[in-house]
């Protein structure tokens, strides 16, 4: 969990050229990227009053989003139809999938949007930058950083169903070391996980606190030290296939995650700042345990991931608009799965070994261009070495008033260690691989008060790893000879294509109007069906407005199409609409009362088949700022 609150003391307050760090690994203006990026700052978050990390990014284009449950339970986020797999996500660029799990994926449900600064959201594969895993794009969580003077805020939130949501941070700088820090605590005995509207009857709970601390230590005026922590702990209800029929339904089955990032990085800037180097260390752990007193063994899983990286950047301005990236890298994976149930006690465990070298040139050879290159080449321990090229241009001929976009990236996965060395695994799989394209064009009006923006994409995916059943007679594989009842192959090719539209307006100071639509088609080339739980179309539109008296209101309204749940097309979630209503009132300059209502008409939907989710629920919080 990431914790911390903020009060936007300039409500709505957007710079017109924004600067974002995740799409070069460098500070950049937007103006001068060609990728499809978007940014949620801390005054959208403090606006949009969402505790969840994961409901923000329903808020982005191109990206879909489900949940097994209500709130802290498992979250997938499918960035332009890719895999939820295939994104890759990371705190304050630390890469934190979990390499205990089946895919390698991301669990987006525990995060909060407590001690954040902006969520980076870079759509598109970002191999060459970010390595295995960034087919459908990246997710960066940028937690709040040391400042210059003490400061320090805290909220409190109570609402529907019990839940209490309490939040609070501080920085200072002492001497050369700037600090910050923050701490949480959140439970809810919210809904149960099994739908409600499908005869689901008990409550599935979620209780999570956690804490993070930033340190940076200015050693001199071209040197200085970074130290990063990140804790997240959390019970979740789950329910499950309980006895005699094995069917979904109620129990009383709970998981435990315990999550931690640590951070060491030594900084070194040279040639009056020109050229700027780090070399760092990170380590990730996931353990994840599950339990269910109404089984025959109550305790049935225990799983623990490691990710260690050593990693060299630099950073060089060769001179005015001509940048160049290069760095180094080596990560360590671990994982132990360690199970009572089923067949009989059993452990599992792997590990791999990727060295990277990458380099990226970004050069404005013309006034108004920037054109972007780079290269990756990551040797695997298992399946030897993969090379990733990427490519993108970004042209403005009215300082930024219009800007045209094209790029072309390529995106690997390695094969997930459970992939390669569970009992259904394979070593022989080889990475998936994708191709996509994009071309867009922004255009802003009327001194930035008008903004739309149209992307189109094409993505292309080979090799995507399926489970593959033993099941009948008759398959050729050697696997089935020792595996399980099936076992991991290549067995896929898919297409992802579609179309991402924005509207920005302001008209005035006080009042913001937001609205996308993306159009994703993504569909199993061998099958012709579209893939699971990616709906064709999402909609979501937002009005703000800051009265003269200080109160501020809003409305948001978001449609998704309806979505298979399966490959086989057998269930259908179909298309929902939510509606939340929200206000907030600043009682002094230090002192914010805030309150919402989420799913104001009540619609019952699911995002994954046979899971409920929240109706209408109502929340009220107060906010200090010290």
């Amino acid at each position: 969990m990431l914790c911390a609150v903020s009060i936007p003391a300039a409500a709505w307050a957007q710079d017109s050229d924004d600067i974002i760090v995740t799409a070069n690994r460098t500070a950049t203006p937007i103006s001068k990227v060609g990728l499809s990026v978007s940014v949620i700052d801390a005054d959208d978050i403090a606006r949009l009053q969402t505790p969840s990390v994961s409901e923000l990014l329903r808020t982005v284009p191109g990206m879909a989003i489900t949940r097994n449950g209500g709130t802290g339970t498992f979250s997938s986020v499918f960035v332009r139809g890719a895999s939820s797999e295939h994104t890759v996500a990371l705190i304050d660029g630390v890469k934190i999938n979990d390499p205990s799990s089946p895919a390698g994926g991301f669990d987006f449900g525990r995060l909060m949007s407590g001690n954040l600064e902006r969520i980076e959201v870079v759509r598109g594969p970002q191999s060459v930058l970010w390595g295995s895993q960034a087919i459908g794009g990246v997710v960066n969580i940028i937690t709040r950083a040391p400042t210059d003077r003490p400061s320090g805020n805290v909220q409190a939130e109570y609402g529907y169903r019990d839940t209490v949501d309490l939040v609070g941070n501080g920085a200072a700088t002492l001497g050369p070391v700037a600090l910050s820090a923050g701490a949480s605590y959140a439970r809810t005995d919210g809904i149960s996980a099994f739908s409600e509207q499908r005869g689901g009857t008990e409550r599935d709970g979620t209780e999570q606190y956690g804490a993070n601390v930033n340190a940076r230590t200015t050693i001199s005026d071209n040197l200085s030290l970074d130290l990063r922590g990140w804790y997240s702990h959390s019970d979740t209800d789950l329910d499950g296939f309980p006895p005699p029929t094995y069917a979904f339904g109620d129990t009383r089955a709970r998981n435990r995650t315990r999550e931690a990032i640590g951070y060491a990085g030594v900084n070194w800037n040279g040639l009056e700042g020109r050229w700027r180097n780090r070399i760092a260390y990170s380590i990730t752990s996931v353990r994840r345990d599950d339990y269910d007193p109404d089984a025959l063994v109550e305790h049935q899983n225990d799983a623990f991931g490691r990710n260690q990286r050593v990693e060299f950047q630099s950073t060089f301005d060769i001179m005015s608009g001509w940048t160049l990236v290069t760095g180094a890298e080596r990560e360590w994976s671990t994982f132990t799965i360690a199970s009572d149930y089923g067949y009989g006690a059993t452990t599992i465990g792997g590990k791999n070994r990727i060295t990277s070298f990458y380099g990226q040139l970004m050069a404005s050879p013309l006034v108004g261009l920037t054109t972007t290159v780079g290269v990756r080449h990551d040797d695997h321990s298992r399946f030897g070495g993969h090379t990733t090229v990427a490519a993108n241009a970004a042209y403005t001929p009215n300082d930024g008033a219009t800007i045209l976009r094209a790029s072309y990236g390529e995106g690997f996965k390695a094969p997930s260690l459970y992939q390669l060395f569970s009992e259904y695994g394979n070593g022989a799989l080889k990475p998936e691989t994708a191709k996509n394209w994009d071309v867009g064009i922004v255009q802003k009006a009327l001194d930035d008060a008008v903004q739309v923006g149209v992307t189109w994409f094409r993505r292309k995916t080979r090799n995507l790893i399926d489970y593959v059943s033993c099941a009948g007679a008759g398959d050729p594989s050697p696997l089935c000879d020792y595996a399980f009842d099936g076992y991991y192959d290549n067995v896929d090719r898919a297409l992802a294509k579609g179309l991402e539209a924005e509207i920005r307006l302001k008209p005035v100071e006080a009042l913001l109007v937001n609205f996308n639509y993306s159009y994703v088609k993504s569909q199993d080339l061998t099958t012709d069906r579209d893939l699971a739980r990616r709906p064709r179309h999402k909609a979501y539109a937002a009005i703000d407005y800051r009265w003269p008296f200080g109160l501020s209101t809003g409305a948001s309204i978001t449609h998704v199409s309806a979505s298979y749940d399966s490959a086989s097309g057998a269930n259908r979630n179909a298309d929902y609409v939510l509606t939340d209503i929200r206000a907030s009132y600043p009682v002094t300059d230090r002192v914010e009362v805030y309150g919402r209502i989420d799913n104001l008409f009540d619609q019952e939907y699911e995002s994954v088949y046979g899971y409920g989710s929240l109706g209408r629920a109502a929340y009220a919080g107060i906010r200090f700022r010290l």
